[in-house]
């Protein structure tokens, strides 16, 4: 373990003593050191009080300086409990981790395919939502429309990671996924949305190709909306 993980899990055994059941890394550091990069950890305990996290916060200056985030604490069965809620946050920590301290706290667990379903047709309605009436409030100026598509496209490639965990896809970009997926019915929306993933869109391309990014986000509630798990 790099010292910034020993840290905090001497800090959090300091803490719960033997109510701490288990601590693991997910994110990058949980497939080994990436340096500039913050450790997250979530940890499992028996019971969480007011006097911990009174005592977890008397430490948090001391993890923020050594780039560790904040634990996650979560009390008895309360992850698994939450995952229905949180299937797209909990199952990416579910689909990337390591065990630091204690046995494994997720044996055995794993998210519903409708949970996913359902939480990607939230973030794919919210999503075409969002375009049309950031649209709406550039009152169409080119240079606007630009910088709308520009920031929407960090959400846009969520999204499509997202659907291809929902898929089976999750070692596919978020390219390949929709040229995969979407390519072969909506060729022309599809291709905008790959070209502005991949940075090959210039402000004035952005902006005429508008209509086509509001079509692949269409396309994408449709698809998500009558998703059905592939045998």
């Amino acid at each position: 373990m790099s010292s910034a993980i020993e840290t905090v899990v001497s800090d959090l055994r300091a803490i719960f003593a033997l109510r701490l059941h288990s601590v693991v890394v997910y994110g990058r550091h949980a497939l080994g050191p990436a340096p500039g990069a913050p450790v997250h950890t979530l940890a499992r305990v028996t019971e969480l009080g007011m006097a911990d996290l009174e005592a977890c916060a008397r430490r948090a200056r001391g993890w923020q300086r050594n780039d560790v985030a904040v634990p996650i604490l979560m009390a008895q069965d309360e992850f698994a409990r939450a995952l229905d809620a949180f299937p797209m946050e909990f199952g990416a920590i579910l689909a990337g981790y390591r065990v630091v301290f204690g046995p494994d706290p997720f044996e055995g667990l794993s998210v519903q395919p409708s949970d996913l379903r359902r939480a990607c047709e939230v973030e794919a309605r919210g999503y075409l939502i969002h375009l049309r009436e950031g649209f709406i409030e550039s009152g169409g100026e080119p240079s606007a429309v630009a910088r709308l598509v520009s920031a929407s496209a960090p959400a846009l490639r969520t999204l499509l990671l997202n659907l291809a965990r929902l898929d089976g896809m999750s070692e596919a970009s978020s390219s390949e996924y929709a040229t995969a997926r979407l390519g072969a019915t909506h060729g022309r929306s599809m291709a905008a949305v790959v070209a502005l993933l991949e940075n090959h869109v210039s402000s004035t391309d952005a902006a005429r190709s508008f209509s086509d990014y509001v079509a692949a986000a269409e396309a994408l509630v449709a698809y998500v909306d009558h998703w059905t798990a592939r045998t």
